[in-house]
């Protein structure tokens, strides 16, 4: 990896590129309330975040990255539409011992604005792409919007859709659900044995109580493992459908007009299509080769959580090196954050020690 003085050197250069194109420059504290981030990210951020106690403010995270605190700080009264940029160190640990460092300059751009935000959408992704076009990298879009749109679209219990929507950014767990849900493999034992004293009448509540849920939730959780037995399996056609959704990798425009066939069947994806058209012709309009740009319908899947709309990255030719950047659309956290208010926003990281070795790379 590139050393701090040559990423620091780099981020300076993006900086200047992001203020140019009207981005006011922001900054934001190293450590960042747990509490907020774990809301947002979900639980997996702790495993992957320096976690840390402070006796007045509780328990902090040294910063995993700004998403969350631009975010704030805009729903706390910044300007309609605004854009804004920042660079400083973020915080990841690693799993293994490897070349990835747990300590990395990121470089970002983000956009609050209500009109059209797939016109905003293209501009963050055409600003990346001008940015790192000498490195000749791969880009790769996708869209978490349409398979959220599909799963809500199902013929099945409220319930079934919620915990497929929670788990859509852990593939393996939805995978789980989905042939559970779709009656393809039988009940854990635990579950069926469980069902069993529920249909026999036997009080499962009469125990003392262990843990933090109460006796009323418990007996819901109760209910609604009982419900979820009772009611049919998802429609073989439909989980079909929705596994050919997921496994969708084209060229934009064949990405679309597969997508185009399969909303004759899912409706509900229909609304999601037609803005990913429209953000085609945006990214179009601004000099992309949309005929060139892959499409991947699970992309995103293993990021954060917190984007619920158009996902990107940008990758080197190296398997074995992290994203050079990535980013997307968050509308529903400015949702979560603004009290209630909200806008659309789009945004995403470049990180700088990456397109200094890149730049160095013979």
């Amino acid at each position: 990896m590139a050393p701090k003085a040559e990423a620091r050197a780099e981020a300076d250069r993006l900086m200047a590129a992001f203020r140019a194109a009207g981005a006011v420059p922001v900054e934001a504290d190293i450590l960042q309330p747990a509490e907020v981030l774990l809301d947002l990210y979900g639980e997996d951020i702790r495993a992957r975040a320096y976690v840390t106690n402070d006796p007045i403010r509780g328990e902090m995270m040294l910063r995993p990255d700004f998403t969350v605190p631009v975010v704030q700080m805009h729903m706390a009264g910044g300007a309609d539409p605004a854009r804004y940029c920042y660079m400083g160190e973020v915080f990841r640990k690693q799993e293994h011992l490897t070349e990835r460092k747990s300590e990395y300059f990121q470089a970002g751009y983000e956009v609050f604005a209500r009109e059209n935000p797939e016109s905003a959408d293209a501009e963050v992704f055409a600003l990346f792409a001008g940015l790192l076009a000498p490195l000749g990298l791969r880009a790769v879009t996708g869209d978490i919007a349409i398979l959220m749109a599909a799963v809500r679209g199902l013929n099945t219990l409220e319930s079934r859709k919620a915990a497929l929507l929670r788990h859509i950014w852990r593939p393996g767990r939805f995978t789980r659900l989905l042939d559970r849900f779709g009656g393809r493999v039988p009940l854990p034992e635990s579950r069926s044995r469980l069902l069993a004293a529920i249909t026999s009448g036997e009080s499962l509540t009469d125990a003392p109580l262990v843990g933090l849920r109460t006796e009323e939730e418990v007996k819901a959780r109760l209910a609604a493992i009982a419900e979820d037995a009772a009611h049919p399996p998802i429609p073989a056609d439909e989980v079909a459908r929705l596994e050919t959704l997921l496994n969708l990798t084209a060229k934009s425009p064949a990405a679309l007009a597969r997508l185009r066939d399969l909303s004759r069947e899912m409706p509900a994806v229909l609304p999601a299509v037609d803005r990913m058209e429209a953000r085609l012709a945006a990214l179009a309009a601004r000099g992309i080769d949309i005929d060139a740009l892959d499409f991947e319908a699970s992309h995103g899947r293993t990021t954060l959580e917190y984007y619920d709309g158009f996902v990107f990255s940008f990758h080197s030719a190296d398997p074995g090196l992290p994203p050079v950047a990535s980013g997307g659309r968050y509308d529903a956290m400015t949702v979560v954050l603004g009290a209630g208010r909200s806008i659309p926003a789009v945004g995403g990281v470049i990180r700088p020690g990456l397109v200094a070795d890149l730049k160095g790379t013979p």
